[in-house]
C-alpha cells in the first residue's frame, strides 16, 4: 500500500487593499452589535452585555474551552533492511539493541542508538512472527511457520547470531513467544490452539495448555513467572505457569485478542483486540478496569511502560498510541508508518518506543519521560 498522495496546494484570495483583515472586521462587528444591544436592555442585562463587550474588545472568548488536542510525534529513527513486513520488535534489557522479526524469514539485531544493523539471523524456512530477548540479553527466541504446517521456535546467541536450540512440537504457525523473567522457560502460542512451555536451556517441552477456542495469537509471562496470559480468537485467559491449570477466562472483547501483557507489578493485564480496543484487567480477579478507545482498526500489539504508568498500542490504522494506564486517557499519537503497525514496545528506561510495521520498517520514537 503506497502512501496517500499529498494534497494539492490551495491559494488564498488576495484581499482588497481597502478591506480590513477578517479577524479585525469580525471583532469590530461583534463589538458594534453588542453595544447597540446594551443600550436597549435592562440594567442587569446591560451589565451582562457590557461584560461581553469588554471580552469581545480584548479578544477573550467566554465559550467553554475545547478538550486538549492529541499530541502527534514523529519518529526519531527509521531502520530499513527487512524485505517483508516486520511482525515483531523488542528492546534488549539494557536498551542498547533492538531485535525484529519479519515475513522475509529473518531476525535482525540493530543498534538502538545509531540504527545500524548488527546481525541477521537466518534459519527459519517460513515467516517469523514473534521475537523476544532473554532477561539477561544474551539470547533471542523467535517463532515462525505457516498455517497447517509443523512450526518451530528457535533460540539464538544474541552476540554471535548462532542458532543454539530448535523447539519442535507445534503443528501450525507459532504466533508468539516469550521468556520467563528468570530466563529458564519459554512460552509459545500457536495456531494449533495450544500454548507450550519449554525448558529454555534444553528445549524440552514441559507443558501444553490445551483449552483454547481458536488460534493463540499472543502469550506473556507474569513478572514473577508464576502465570501466563494468552490471547486467542475467543478471548483472554490466565494460566498457572507451573501446573498448566486455567485460572481465569476474561470476557469483554468482541473479537480476537492479538496481544497481551502484564503490568510490571503483575497486578494488571492489558489486551489489544481486533475489535479496535485496548482493555485493562485486574490480573487476580479478572475484572475489567478500563477500555481504551481511539484506534480505528485492529489493535495488534500492546505493552506497559517500565513503571506501569503508560500503555503503548499499535494498530492497523497505521498509528502508535500512548495511553495513561490509570485513567485510560490518550496522551500521544505517533504517526509515520504508512501501513499497519504489527508490534510495539517500550525501552527499559521508558524514554523510547520501538514499532514494527507492514511497511517493512522498524521505527524508534521519543516516548517522553515517565510522568
Amino acid at each position: 500500500m503506497s502512501a496517500p498522495d499529498a494534497p494539492l496546494p490551495v491559494s488564498s484570495p488576495t484581499p482588497s487593499p481597502a478591506a480590513p483583515t477578517l479577524p479585525l472586521s469580525g471583532r469590530q462587528s461583534r463589538f458594534e452589535r453588542t453595544w447597540r444591544w446594551c443600550k436597549h436592555r435592562s440594567v442587569v442585562e446591560g451589565l451582562l452585555g457590557l461584560l461581553l463587550l469588554v471580552a469581545t474588545a480584548v479578544g477573550v472568548s467566554l465559550a467553554p474551552r475545547r478538550a486538549k488536542q492529541e499530541t502527534i510525534a514523529i519518529e526519531d529513527m527509521v531502520l530499513k533492511g527487512h524485505t517483508g513486513a516486520v511482525t515483531s520488535v523488542a528492546f534488549s534489557p539494557d536498551g542498547k539493541l533492538i531485535v525484529s522479526g519479519s515475513w522475509d524469514k529473518t531476525v535482525k539485531v540493530w543498534d538502538a542508538h545509531t540504527g545500524r544493523e548488527q546481525l541477521t539471523l537466518r534459519g527459519h524456512t517460513r515467516e517469523v512472527w514473534s521475537v523476544a530477548f532473554s532477561p539477561d540479553g544474551k539470547r533471542i527466541t523467535s517463532g515462525g511457520g505457516d498455517l497447517g504446517r509443523p512450526s518451530e521456535v528457535k533460540v539464538w546467541d544474541a552476540q554471535t547470531g548462532q542458532e543454539t536450540l530448535t523447539l519442535r512440537g507445534h503443528t501450525s504457525r507459532v504466533s508468539s513467544v516469550a521468556f520467563s523473567a528468570d530466563g529458564k522457560r519459554i512460552a509459545s502460542g500457536s495456531d494449533d490452539w495450544t500454548v507450550k512451555v519449554w525448558d529454555a536451556h534444553t528445549g524440552q517441552e514441559q507443558l501444553s495448555l490445551q483449552w483454547h477456542t481458536g488460534w493463540v495469537l499472543s502469550v506473556a509471562f507474569s513478572p514473577d513467572a508464576t502465570r501466563i496470559a494468552s490471547g486467542d480468537l475467543g478471548g483472554l485467559k490466565v494460566w498457572d505457569a507451573r501446573t498448566g491449570q486455567k485460572q481465569l477466562s476474561l470476557k469483554g472483547h468482541t473479537h480476537g485478542v492479538g496481544s497481551v501483557c502484564f503490568s510490571p507489578d503483575g497486578k494488571r493485564v492489558a489486551s489489544g483486540s481486533w475489535d479496535e480496543t485496548v482493555k485493562v484487567w485486574d490480573a487476580l480477579t479478572g475484572q475489567e478496569q478500563l477500555t481504551l478507545k481511539g484506534h480505528t482498526k485492529e489493535v495488534m500489539s500492546v505493552s506497559f511502560s517500565p513503571h506501569g504508568t503508560r500503555i503503548v498500542s499499535g494498530s492497523y490504522d497505521e498509528t502508535v498510541r500512548v495511553w495513561d494506564a490509570h485513567t485510560g486517557q490518550e496522551a500521544l499519537t505517533l504517526k509515520g508508518h504508512n501501513v499497519g503497525v504489527n508490534s510495539v514496545a517500550f525501552s527499559p528506561d521508558g524514554k523510547r518506543i520501538v514499532s514494527g510495521g507492514r511497511d517493512q520498517t522498524v521505527r524508534v520514537w521519543d516516548a517522553h519521560t515517565e510522568p
